[in-house]
């Protein structure tokens, strides 16, 4: 029987853009390693444990805000199980049993199948140091939950007084937008504890050498400038842009500063450099004091240190860096301009997810269950930002786009999907009301041309 004599099945679907997603992933065999590796100590009935990682994941991929949202986004859409090689999906407390089955070693062969996916697909693993700065933001953010989950304890967690939680380390390949190391910590540990562990991961994961090492930026608040924390930094060879642990050692560098420049960008705003030397590192480093006046009249004060040189301060301002009749000023607003875009950085990525991926949202009291299910918010993070890689929309405002707006405008545009008789999708039909359709009608049908379907706008 032939392609064109054979009966297709039309199946409606609201996440049609989705579907082409799946058949790209579903192509490269994105979850092979989870598939091979990950071994989860629980009897198969009708799905296997690898399956229910799968239902768990295309969920959060689909926009669900907990786990109880399979059966409404997944298991009710037989069109997009197809897509993504599944004909049939497991009930949401099926899958919540297996997550509360994981074991610290299932966790272990869970991150080791997390980077190799990272190597596999990321631009990350593949960065040319030779020709510029890898720049990884390192940071935290809490994840509240409830007072009987295990490791939740008291910490700080925004706008949560009192609240228990656990903590989020990450560390984000900034140029590219990847998660490359997600650890999760019991609700009071501060970043001066998790640095180092959450840097040595990435490390592993990116293979980083010296030579890495010393291109690459570790940019990181006052929680890992702690004296430790930076001389780790510096004798590993890596550079480190960070401010000053202690507010009292700031105010007291501060004083030294014999010229204030004003910044332009943020009124109010002044730096200057610290004149007093800095013995107590182990590599030459800069030191530049920040000072703003707080609604009370006095000053809020901080003090940024950097170890990069000059002209490597520069290479990183990739062209923005104002040259004025005043080097001297020009260098200081370089190095201030330089940590700020970190808030465009892993503060953006940590928004984008808890906005687009639920993060925060999906709370388990297993403290094994939790990680595995921060691992496959950080693969869904990771595809997503593969996918705008992948659909290279370099016209469109999509190449901008957040996770919110990835999962609810671009993947959720609604249609048909038409199979054959053995359950494979041959054709998808993009509803031709939707505003992004006809924008992403060509990168959709490169991106599913290698597995032979077809993609056109239709009337729904």
């Amino acid at each position: 029987m032939t392609e064109s004599t054979m009966k297709l099945t039309q199946r409606f679907t609201g996440c049609a853009s989705l579907a082409a997603l799946g058949i790209k992933l579903r192509t490269l065999d994105l979850l092979a390693p989870i598939r091979k590796l990950v071994q989860i100590p629980q009897k198969t009935v009708k799905d296997t444990p690898f399956e229910k990682l799968s239902d768990a994941f295309i969920s959060i991929l689909a926009g669900a805000t907990g786990l109880v949202e399979i059966n409404s986004r997944l298991r009710s859409d037989r069109a997009l199980q197809h897509a993504f090689g599944r004909t049939r999906c497991a009930e949401q407390s099926v899958v919540q049993e297996t997550l509360s089955a994981c074991t610290a070693e299932a966790v272990k062969q869970m991150e080791h199948a997390m980077k190799l996916m990272y190597r596999q697909h990321s631009q990350g693993y593949r960065h040319d140091y030779h020709r510029q700065f890898q720049i990884l933001d390192v940071d935290l953010t809490g994840l509240p939950c409830g007072k009987k989950a295990a490791l939740a304890t008291k910490g700080y967690f925004v706008g949560a007084r009192n609240r228990r939680g656990r903590q989020l380390g990450r560390i984000l390949a900034t140029r590219y937008g990847e998660v490359v190391v997600d650890q999760l910590f019991e609700g009071r540990t501060k970043l001066s504890e998790a640095f180092v562990p959450l840097v040595q991961a990435a490390e592993e994961i990116l293979d980083l050498n010296g030579a890495k090492r010393a291109r690459t930026l570790l940019r990181v608040d006052a929680g890992g400038g702690s004296l430790n924390d930076v001389n780790w930094s510096l004798t590993q060879g890596y550079q480190i842009l960070c401010k000053d642990y202690s507010g009292q050692r700031a105010t007291r560098l501060a004083a030294s500063v014999t010229r204030w420049v004003d910044d332009p960008d943020e009124p109010g705003r002044q730096v200057g450099w610290v004149e007093v030397q800095a013995p107590e590192y182990v590599r030459p480093v800069r030191r530049i004091a920040v000072r703003k006046r707080k609604p009370n009249g006095q000053w809020g004060i901080a003090v940024l240190i950097c170890s990069l040189l000059p002209d490597e301060v520069e290479e990183l301002s990739d062209g923005l860096l104002v040259h004025s009749l005043d080097p001297v000023k020009d260098l200081l607003l370089a190095h201030l301009h330089l940590y700020d875009q970190r808030g465009g950085g892993v503060e953006t990525s940590f928004k984008g997810d808890k906005q687009g991926g639920a993060l925060g949202k999906r709370s388990k009291k297993r403290f094994e269950a939790q990680q595995m299910v921060m691992l496959l918010g950080s693969l869904v993070h990771n595809v997503l930002v593969w996918a705008q890689e992948w659909l290279a929309v370099t016209t469109s405002a999509v190449q901008h786009y957040g996770p919110l707006r990835l999962v609810r405008d671009v993947f959720h545009i609604s249609g048909f999907l038409l199979l054959d008789a053995w359950g494979r999708v041959r054709q998808i039909g993009l509803n031709q009301d939707a505003p992004l359709a006809p924008v992403l009608l060509s990168p959709f049908q490169t991106l599913v041309a290698p597995a032979h379907v077809a993609i056109y706008l239709a009337k729904t």
